[in-house]
């Protein structure tokens, strides 16, 4: 038996229920995982209120590292002691042990402590696929200007980082100037509040005009008009979340004025195989491993304070990552 966060309907936080559920031995391909750390994310969120439909009841989260406890037929490249961490489907993580597929759970470097490990793996493969695959047509090189939202949180701060590795010359935008200094700590060359500035005339200024490449976007509805004037001419617009909300429809004619390119991108597409799922995560381990990526860990919640957790993530009050301690 392992004690797991759950949902019987969509709903606001009190739908979070802490109950028993009977773990079992893997199947084929499965692994058995004790939790040490598990990571919390807005996509926890859309699948508890209902944006991400899912079928109840429904074990909540998507990222933990720990340690196999048990392997079934066919998995190779596991076995019992090892230390791993995962960003998967199905979701599962909020859990003192689980059964999970294998295919996506990948050994942890000795080097990164579980509670990192937990931290990182959805919002650094996030970052990773960002900065490093889904680019403008241009391509993206030192030098190039680029706009990262939310840059305070967990992907913003690892993004900052792993950006100012590659050359690349990050404007950050956050809801407040306490945010806006943390991005800037963590390698983004200028910092906008959004709430107290108009963030598409200040890129305007900064980049003397001619916009950035691209437009790296989990907000959704509140910056989507501003994040296109953002844009110079090719530019791509990614969008990855909706934090505000989605985007409403739009008229791709409202694209042409300057031949943009639109994106709505998604980690579990990037993560098609176990080897695609493997050369991310070892570029992540290699940046973070290197200290040129550190991941930051605001806020500690015990699993039982799941809700509190919840109302803290949605209320814009946390920076950098934030995790569940089983």
């Amino acid at each position: 038996m392992s004690l797991a966060v759950q949902i019987a309907r969509n709903g606001g936080p009190e739908e979070m229920k802490l109950v028993d559920v009977d773990v079992g031995a893997p199947g084929p391909g499965e692994v058995r995982i004790r939790h040490h750390a598990i990571g919390l994310n807005f996509i926890d969120v859309y699948q508890r209120t209902g944006l991400y439909t899912l079928p109840m009841p429904l074990n909540l989260g998507m990222e933990a590292a720990g340690v196999v406890e048990a392997v079934g037929d066919g998995v190779q490249h596991l076995q019992p002691g090892d230390r791993v961490a995962y960003a998967s489907n199905p979701p599962g993580s909020y859990s003192e042990v689980r059964v999970m597929p294998a295919t996506y759970v990948c050994q942890l470097p000795n080097s990164i402590d579980f509670e990192t490990g937990a931290a990182m793996m959805l919002k650094g493969l996030t970052a990773q696929y960002l900065l490093r695959q889904a680019k403008p047509v241009e391509g993206l090189h030192s030098g190039d200007f680029v706009l990262f939202h939310a840059a305070a949180g967990g992907v913003g701060l690892i993004a900052c980082q792993w950006a100012k590795a590659l050359g690349l010359r990050l404007i950050a935008t956050a809801g407040s100037d306490e945010k806006c200094q943390l991005a800037l700590a963590n390698g983004a060359e200028v910092a906008i509040n959004y709430r107290t500035e108009n963030f598409a005339e200040r890129v305007k200024d900064i980049t003397g005009g001619k916009g950035v490449k691209v437009v790296y976007d989990s907000v959704g509805k509140d910056t989507w008009d501003g994040s296109l004037q953002c844009l110079r001419a090719f530019g791509l617009m990614v969008s990855f979340g909706n934090a505000s909300g989605p985007v409403p429809p739009f008229a791709p004619a409202i694209l042409a004025a300057k031949s943009l390119y639109v994106t709505r991108q998604g980690l579990f597409t990037h993560l098609r195989s176990r080897e695609a799922c493997q050369a991310m995560a070892n570029d992540l381990f290699a940046v973070v491993g290197s200290g040129q990526v550190k991941i930051h860990i605001a806020q500690r919640f015990a699993l039982s304070e799941v809700q509190a957790a919840h109302r803290a993530l949605e209320a814009r009050k946390t920076t950098g990552s934030s995790i569940l301690l089983p």
